[in-house]
């Protein structure tokens, strides 16, 4: 673990126990010879077996804890980033109130934003039975025709021409994955195209990596598998081919802009970070911060907020008694105050997510403008559907609130809340927003399968989850932004901590991410 690491694990420790560094402790722990991490859990023992507790860890404890009163202080450390293959959990930015002239960058460039798909436009499920066979026929041909991009997959037979095969036939077969039974020995999987189904068997002696794949797949979901034929129906899977997305040539914008990439503020709740989210308004004004975050917010010409804009009403068990504001027109009101304050240069995007007043069932319409009238009266807001996939100085983004994301850490092994950005990965892989049908996401049979990840992004944003984190995957910037809401009683009966107040922002020249803690 190198210094800097060490440095961050003290700051988490910190955090973790219920304190906070402030600037001049944060410069003298980062300047000790000793493992800072250790130096924090002196302090923190030290502070437990003490009658006061402290809001706020200062240099002087620090320096008790140390027993020494004096030392040459480094730079402060200042996050500048990572490019996209090697992207990490970076070490806080330190913020400081500053009074510079503040003049910038981004004021002075035209915005280049262009829709490449939204679907809010082109909904027209009847909810008929007829209805939701024309969406799986839909989903099935699309992912079918990503599959067969693929060189190894070209050849694969329908699964009728699979069970027609001589004993002892290797081929490549495509599926949908209707049902899925696992034993500790053996996996069995049935899959159906648009003529017939199959059971296919990952047996116990199938390679590691296969048996890795099988445990990971979901119901609904449209795979190649490489079998072999036994002398009766059944299919012995000897690998698994996912959609899967190639490694694309990033596309970036020609002159330093950033984004900055938010969601869920849940307005109306009484758990919304409001001090957090004042910060990081002025940090946008240039009013907040000290020289090296305000040159990061003079570039910033974007703000894309990937849904929760308000807490709404009776989205969980007991939220009445967590709610500051019953009205759902009045959250909306107070969202607006509050994006009305970002500069007029810097362009708002926002779609919606499961607690906005819009319907639940993916694809969703965008946000109604009978909610946004008191924002769209003070300033421009481009409201989209959710997804939807936009061109923001050529550099591509995909916005999702993310809904999915229960369901897959509900369901596929080694997924948790606490790393978001995996189980996006696995979306990515799947060539799909919201593979699993009948779960806690709610789909709508569309004529026409807008879920399906036609179109690889060079940015994948989502939110949901409510905890930041981010990471490259074959040139794909993956982004869960985090959240303005502190942990709620629910949270905690679930047994889920999210990460407020962290604000991830990308450079589109160079798709780097730098994280700002306003909370």
């Amino acid at each position: 673990m190198n210094e800097m690491d060490k440095l961050q694990k003290a700051v988490e420790l910190t955090v973790a126990a219920g304190y906070q560094l402030d600037k001049e402790a944060f410069e003298f722990l980062s300047s000790v010879a000793e493992d800072p991490t250790e130096v924090i859990r002196k302090l923190l023992k030290k502070i437990e077996e003490g009658k006061e507790k402290p809001l706020f860890i200062g240099r002087q404890l620090l320096e008790e804890t140390l027993g020494k009163t004096e030392r040459e202080l480094a730079e402060p450390f200042v996050e500048e980033g990572v490019s996209p293959t090697q992207v990490q959990i970076q070490p806080k930015i330190i913020i400081t109130e500053g009074k510079k002239p503040y003049h910038p960058y981004a004021k002075d460039v035209e915005s280049d934003i262009r829709v490449i798909e939204d679907p809010a436009s082109k909904l027209n499920a009847n909810g008929t039975v007829e209805g939701y066979l024309k969406y799986f026929r839909d989903r099935y041909k699309r992912l079918e025709k990503l599959l067969r991009q693929r060189i190894d997959v070209k050849g694969a037979v329908s699964i009728l021409d699979a069970l027609k095969a001589p004993a002892n036939t290797k081929m490549k077969v495509i599926g949908m994955i209707t049902d899925k039974r696992e034993s500790k020995r053996r996996i069995f999987l049935t899959i159906e195209d648009l003529n017939s189904f199959a059971t296919v068997l990952i047996p116990q002696n199938a390679s590691k990596e296969t048996l890795e794949k099988a445990r990971c797949l979901m119901l609904d979901q449209v795979i190649c598998f490489s079998v072999r034929k036994t002398r009766g129906n059944l299919l012995i899977a000897e690998d698994i081919l996912l959609p899967e997305v190639a490694k694309k040539r990033q596309h970036k914008a020609s002159i330093p802009v950033y984004a900055v990439l938010t969601s869920d503020m849940h307005v109306g709740s009484t758990k919304f970070q409001r001090d957090a989210f004042n910060r990081f308004i002025l940090w946008l004004n240039g009013k907040y911060g000290n020289s090296v975050a305000k040159e990061i917010a003079s570039h910033v010409k974007y703000v894309l907020i990937a849904g929760d804009i308000v807490d709404g009403i009776g989205v969980y068990p007991n939220q009445l008694k967590e709610l500051a504001v019953k009205d759902v027109y009045e959250q909306y009101n107070l969202a607006a105050q509050l994006i009305e304050q970002i500069p007029d240069y810097i362009e708002v995007i926002i779609i919606p997510g499961n607690h906005d007043a819009v319907r639940k069932a993916l694809p969703q319409p965008a946000i109604s403008n009978s909610f946004l009238k008191s924002l769209q009266a003070t300033r421009k807001v481009y409201s989209f559907g959710n997804p939807t996939l936009l061109s923001l100085h050529n550099v591509e983004v995909l916005m999702f609130h993310g809904r999915s994301l229960d369901d897959i850490v509900s369901s596929v092994p080694k997924m948790d809340y606490r790393h978001p950005e995996k189980a996006m990965t696995l979306l990515l892989k799947s060539r799909h927003l919201a593979p699993t049908y009948g779960g806690k996401t709610l789909i709508s049979p569309e004529n026409k399968d807008f879920l399906v990840i036609n179109h690889v992004p060079d940015i994948f944003h989502s939110g949901h989850i409510h905890v930041l984190g981010y990471t490259n995957y074959k040139g794909v910037l993956i982004v869960n932004s985090g959240a303005w809401q502190e942990q709620t009683d629910y949270m905690k009966r679930m047994g889920f901590t999210p990460t407020p107040g962290k604000v991830p922002v990308v450079d589109l020249q160079t798709l780097r991410v730098m994280v700002l803690p306003f909370a």
